[in-house]
């Protein structure tokens, strides 16, 4: 079987090993991104999974736009019998779509139909869904609309970031593509219509969706925290400087304290001794980062600036 792998991030790179490890399978070429300029010295850095690529010897494409004919015609010599897409980023136009005669595999972080779009592992979290999952499907024109091929729940603990649910997910849906493909390829599998009527569509999230709003309940934005994670993150501001929520809990306000939302407040607990009064319950603060210092416990930072109890965020 000839394959094409496309995927970018590093949490694509055990569903590349895996393709590798099978013995029927070729991959005759990865497609990634362009290397781009990163961190603060703007130093160009290549793709996880262009690096893991290069590092088992595979050829590696990394054009800016699928959309270029001599793009698909390069594509098109490869004569993949089927592309797997794993966190690519990018649209397949239908020149790509139709290239291999059993399709695009995907792997989609979520039990479709629902939390369609780009941001499902983050949606999951901020709603408290019960369960989560990922799906094996065949790409089309729309987004995140093609046929299911196959699927697995996992249920969810409430204390999963979106980096560390992406990465399991992922992790899942390799495995997934793993036991499905050669039974995809030869035929012996069929892949089943979603149902639209019970489709939710997830939005790209922005960093202003990571500035606290404390006038929703604590447990609201406890599971903001972890949605957010690693970005943009939970943040409030405090005389004038970005204040880094980086871990947090969910209390009660103590006998005999009152606030508006938004105030600080001091708490019994060692390890959470302030937390922020919220429209429903207090936001305990466990580890916190302001602007251009490195993260500390609360603790340690209350010794430094006993003032803060008492702040109006």
């Amino acid at each position: 079987m000839r394959l094409v792998f496309m995927g970018t991030p590093s949490f694509a790179v055990p569903v590349l090993e895996g393709l590798v490890a099978v013995e029927d399978v070729q991959v005759v070429g990865v497609f990634t991104p362009p290397d781009r300029p990163k961190g603060r010295g703007r130093t160009t850095g290549m793709p996880p999974v262009k690096a893991r690529a290069l590092d088992l010897g595979l050829s590696v494409y990394q054009p800016d736009s699928l959309r270029s004919p001599q793009v698909q015609s390069e594509l098109a010599e490869l004569q993949p019998d089927v592309i797997v897409v794993a966190a690519y980023g990018k649209f397949l136009p239908p020149a790509i779509l139709e290239t291999p005669p059993h399709g695009c595999l995907n792997i989609h972080p979520s039990l479709l139909p629902k939390h369609r779009g780009p941001s499902p592992v983050v949606t999951a979290i901020e709603q408290g869904d019960a369960e989560t999952g990922v799906t094996l499907m065949l790409l089309d024109q729309g987004m995140d609309t093609g046929d299911i091929v196959a699927q697995r729940g996992y249920p969810m603990s409430s204390q999963e970031t979106s980096e560390e649910l992406t990465g399991v997910l992922f992790a899942l849906g390799g495995e997934l593509l793993l036991e499905s493909l050669v039974a995809w390829v030869n035929g012996e599998m069929e892949a089943r219509p979603q149902d639209q009527a019970l489709a939710t569509v997830t939005r790209k999230l922005e960093r202003s969706d990571g500035l606290a709003d404390w006038d929703v309940a604590a447990a609201t934005l406890e599971r903001r925290a972890r949605a957010y994670t690693p970005w943009p993150g939970l943040f409030t501001q405090w005389e004038g400087s970005v204040m880094k929520l980086l871990e947090v809990t969910v209390s009660s306000l103590p006998d005999g304290l009152e606030g508006p939302p938004g105030r600080v407040v001091s708490l019994p607990a060692a390890d959470t001794p302030m937390g922020v009064v919220t429209a429903e319950g207090v936001l305990a603060l466990k580890t916190i980062q302001v602007e251009g210092k490195r993260a500390q416990s609360a603790a340690e930072f209350l010794r430094g600036r006993p003032q803060f109890i008492g702040s109006q965020l």
